[in-house]
C-alpha cells in the first residue's frame, strides 16, 4: 500500500552536460572537477564543479568546455560526505543559470566511482 501523502520525485531526462538546458528537471552525470568550502564565518554552504570530462594533466591540453560544467551547492552544508574532486557523480534536480553557469541547488546524488577505480 502507498502512503497517500508520500510524493514521488516526477522522471527527469538524462542530459549530457553539454547539452544542459536553461532551466528544468535533469539527470546527468560527471567528474567533480573542484570543490568549495566557504569559511567558518560564512553561511554554511558546500558546492562542487562537474564536468563532463575530467581536465588533462598535460600544459596546453584541451579541458572540459564551460558548456560541459554544472555547479552543484548543498545548502545548510559545510561537506558532503564522498563528494571531492575525481569522483564520478550521478545527480539529479531543478537547473537554472546562474553569473553564467548551470547551477542546481540541493541535488540528490549519487557517487558512480572513485576516479582510482576508473580503468
Amino acid at each position: 500500500m502507498v502512503d497517500s501523502g508520500a510524493r514521488l520525485r516526477p522522471a527527469a531526462a538524462t542530459v549530457p552536460l553539454d547539452r544542459m538546458p536553461g532551466r528544468g528537471r535533469i539527470r546527468s552525470s560527471g567528474f567533480v572537477e573542484s570543490v568549495t568550502i566557504l569559511p567558518a564565518g560564512e553561511a554554511p554552504s558546500f558546492s562542487a564543479v562537474v564536468a563532463s570530462e575530467l581536465p588533462a594533466a598535460e600544459p596546453g591540453a584541451k579541458t572540459a568546455s564551460r558548456r560541459g560544467r554544472i555547479r552543484l551547492v548543498w545548502l545548510g552544508q559545510r561537506r558532503v560526505p564522498g563528494i571531492d574532486a575525481g569522483i564520478r557523480l550521478g545527480f539529479d534536480g531543478m537547473v537554472s543559470e546562474v553569473d553564467g553557469l548551470p547551477t542546481m541547488y540541493n541535488p540528490g546524488y549519487e557517487i558512480l566511482s572513485l576516479l582510482e577505480n576508473e580503468s
